[in-house]
């Protein structure tokens, strides 16, 4: 799977989706183009992702802020040397701590190394990245798609962008997963970028503000 290279290639293809999917055109001229969002590929972007698992951006933002006023910079050693208390002072819930406890030891270790399984296939760094506790494939997404920029991952268990599926009438309002994972077929091998269109969609509409 290829990666997308740069902010212009991204647009490109954002032409592209919408030449395939002529549905999406109207997120492109209401919002304009979607941001080409980015986050490192490193141990602080895969905490703050545990974070989010199951809750808002804002809630998890939170978090991770209290998490960096803690500790100043994110990294194992720093995460556990922290209590649990101390964790749970940062708003974490419980299975997070065990999560992210579990990521930190494992990169401290040598089990996990992010530099290394990130030059991987995509495929080999899901594999990977799923041996670990707390990380699902939702977790796995997002970090291929916003950190890696693989080209042709789709978010299934993503409720944002399956919400503005049905928003943007892609598809019937009756169509279960399944159908919808299908129909995204059509808009490979690209359907990175086409979920960032969708997520533009889904935030621009509620007016959301992403730090």
């Amino acid at each position: 799977m290829e990666k997308i290279r740069n902010e212009a290639v991204f647009k490109s293809l954002c032409d592209w989706c919408v030449e395939k999917e002529p549905k999406l055109e109207r997120v492109i001229r209401e919002y304009d183009y979607p941001p080409f969002w980015h986050r490192d590929p490193d141990f602080p972007t895969l905490v703050l992702t545990i974070l989010e698992q199951q809750v808002s951006l804002a809630a998890a933002k939170a978090a991770y802020n209290k998490l960096v006023k803690r500790i100043q910079k994110v990294t194992p050693e720093n995460l556990l040397q922290l209590s649990d208390e101390e964790l749970r002072d940062c708003y974490f819930s419980r299975q997070k701590i065990q999560y992210t406890r579990i990521l930190a030891g494992e990169i401290l270790n040598g089990n996990l190394d992010l530099d290394e399984i990130n030059k991987l296939p995509e495929k080999e760094i899901r594999k990977r990245l799923l041996k670990l506790k707390g990380i699902g494939h939702w977790t796995v997404d997002m970090y291929v798609i916003m950190s890696l920029h693989f080209s042709d991952i789709f978010p299934s268990g993503d409720l944002a962008t399956i919400k503005a599926v049905y928003e943007l009438n892609l598809v019937e309002p009756d169509s279960t997963k399944e159908e919808i994972v299908n129909y995204m077929k059509r808009l490979s091998p690209y359907r990175s970028v086409a979920t960032y269109i969708l997520w533009h969609a889904y935030i621009e509409k509620r007016k959301l503000v992403l730090e």
